[in-house]
């Protein structure tokens, strides 16, 4: 299975449970398009703390070097735009990544979602 490799971009300011659930969804929703997501807002945030600015900015360039290999950008815009996604916008432009809006299907919910991924592998 040749896979798209997909950045996603969401809200995460804070890391409010509910940015934190829609980026989850966000990250479903992708997979179960056949593709190979990777937010690094979810991810790296879970072992770098994000306030002290030192570590977010090795967050930041970890993350930005995805860019290099990503076929695509997700950008999910239900819940608006942010900074750091208006960023990440700006990096998929400069390294010709395609960019595309999207939004997630409010019936997605993780426990139906999970029989729908058994049929992809």
């Amino acid at each position: 299975m040749n896979l798209k490799n997909v950045i996603i971009l969401t809200p995460y300011k804070g890391e409010s449970k509910e940015n934190i659930r829609y980026a989850k969804l966000a990250l479903l929703d992708s997979l179960l398009r056949g593709e190979a997501p990777f937010a690094r807002h979810l991810l790296y945030t879970q072992v770098l703390d994000y306030n002290i600015p030192k570590e977010r900015e090795v967050g930041i360039e970890a993350g930005i070097s995805w860019y290099q290999k990503a076929d695509l950008c997700a950008v999910y815009t239900d819940n608006g735009f942010s900074s750091d996604m208006r960023e990440g916008i700006q990096r998929a432009k400069e390294n010709d990544v395609e960019i595309e809006l999207r939004s997630i299907d409010d019936k997605l919910d993780f426990n139906k979602a999970r029989n729908k991924i058994d049929g992809l592998v």
